[in-house]
C-alpha cells in the first residue's frame, strides 16, 4: 500500500482541568488534580492523577486509561480475528497489569502491561486457534502498535459450559 492511499483518521478530546481550588498552582498541594475528559458523544470522563499523586481514587487516572486501551483493543482486535478464524468467541474478560517506573527525577514510564483475557469459546475442538489468534490480535491492535513498552498476554480459554 502506498503511503497516498493510507486512510487517516483523526480523534479528538478535550481535557479540562477543574481543580483550582482558588489559589491556582501556588503550591504542590494547593489544588486537586481532578479533571474531565469530553468528545462528541461519549459522557464525561472523570480524571485525576494517581492516587500516589494526590488523586482521588474515584476517578480514572491516565494510567489506568492507558491500560485500559490496550485492553480494548486487544479485545475488539481478537473478536475480529475470531471471526475471521471461524471461532465463536462467548464470553471474554481481562484483568490487565501495567507497570510503571519512577525515576529520581520525579520522571515515570511504563515497563511493561500483561493482559490476562478470559475468553470462552462455543466449540473446544478451537482451543488452539483461539490461543493462536491472540498473538495475531496483538499484532493487529492500534495502541499495542503505538506504544514502546511489551505488551505480554496470558490468555486462558474456557469451553462454553
Amino acid at each position: 500500500m502506498s503511503e497516498n492511499s493510507r486512510s487517516t483518521h483523526t480523534y479528538d478530546v478535550t481535557v479540562t482541568w477543574t481543580g483550582n481550588l482558588g489559589e491556582g498552582t501556588s503550591g504542590y498541594r494547593s489544588y486537586s488534580r481532578e479533571n474531565e475528559v469530553t468528545a462528541p458523544g461519549p459522557p464525561l470522563l472523570a480524571g485525576t492523577a494517581d492516587p500516589t499523586f494526590h488523586g482521588q481514587r474515584d476517578r480514572w487516572n491516565p494510567e489506568q486509561l492507558l491500560l485500559a486501551a490496550l485492553a480494548q483493543c486487544h479485545l475488539l482486535s481478537y473478536l475480529h480475528m475470531a471471526v475471521k478464524a471461524g471461532v465463536v468467541v462467548t464470553a471474554y474478560s481481562d484483568s490487565a497489569e501495567g507497570f510503571l517506573r519512577l525515576n529520581r527525577d520525579g520522571s515515570g514510564e511504563f515497563t511493561s502491561a500483561v493482559l490476562h483475557p478470559v475468553v470462552t469459546i462455543a466449540d473446544p475442538a478451537h482451543r488452539d486457534t483461539a490461543l493462536r489468534i491472540h498473538r495475531e490480535a496483538s499484532a493487529a491492535c492500534f495502541i499495542a502498535r503505538s506504544v514502546n513498552f511489551p505488551v505480554l498476554h496470558e490468555p486462558v480459554i474456557l469451553d462454553r459450559p
